[in-house]
């Protein structure tokens, strides 16, 4: 194990075990190998996921992504093609993707505390019958990431709850504290600008790709 800047570090699975009670049965046979209705039809209905993604060092990444709802596209009981829509062209998924096939999805709908966790293997695919499944809808992507299903399974919503995160009421105070992302991004880079001003143009280029991105346009 590499040096960690922690004292009291668990060193393996038995010593983390005793800390935690054993989960029911119940809970251990909850995952499933396969996309069955009710799983189909709860990524049908969300609209926005993180994928998680490693590089060949184990490196981690998590991208969200969104779309309308069932933007990502269940093609059988056993696999899955998420689309790639525009971002930052950095292509960290998609890189880690090529040296690493293993994969995470988190679904998430809005108002249900509940979310959906999906483990498989991924490919990046230029499959035109894959491509062509977002015409309805969006612009057809370059590429779209293929997953094979290993391990689905519904995940509780104590997290959900504790952060109290469909809470309106809980918003406004985290808005007022929290500080906007340009302001974070001017201090990462050391940058002499208004953050206000990075928002303005930040703006108009959400605008520009969302609106690009849509079916039929030009």
């Amino acid at each position: 194990m590499a040096a960690v800047p922690f004292s009291a570090v668990v060193a393996d699975q038995a010593e983390l075990r005793r800390l935690y009670r054993n989960p029911p049965e119940v809970l251990l046979k909850k995952k499933v190998e396969r996309i069955d209705a009710a799983t189909a039809a709860f990524i049908a209905t969300a609209p926005f996921c993180l994928l998680a993604t490693a590089d060949a060092d184990g490196r981690c990444d998590v991208s969200p992504r969104g779309g309308p709802p069932g933007f990502v596209r269940v093609l059988d009981g056993r696999r899955l093609a998420l689309p790639d829509l525009s971002g930052n062209n950095i292509l960290d998924s998609l890189t880690n993707v090529l040296a690493n096939p293993h994969v995470g999805l988190l679904f998430v709908v809005p108002g249900r505390d509940e979310t959906l966790r999906l483990e498989g293997n991924a490919c990046l695919t230029t499959d035109p019958d894959v491509l062509g499944l977002w015409d309805d809808e969006l612009r057809t992507p370059k590429v779209a990431i293929g997953i094979e299903l290993t391990t689905a399974y519904i995940h509780c919503a104590k997290s959900f709850r504790r952060g109290k995160v469909w809470d309106p009421a809980s918003w406004a105070a985290l808005d007022a504290l929290a500080p906007d992302a340009c302001a974070i991004l001017v201090d990462n880079l050391g940058l002499d600008l208004d953050p206000a001003l990075i928002r303005a143009d930040l703006e108009k280029g959400y605008e520009a790709d969302l609106t690009g991105e849509r079916a039929g346009a030009t």
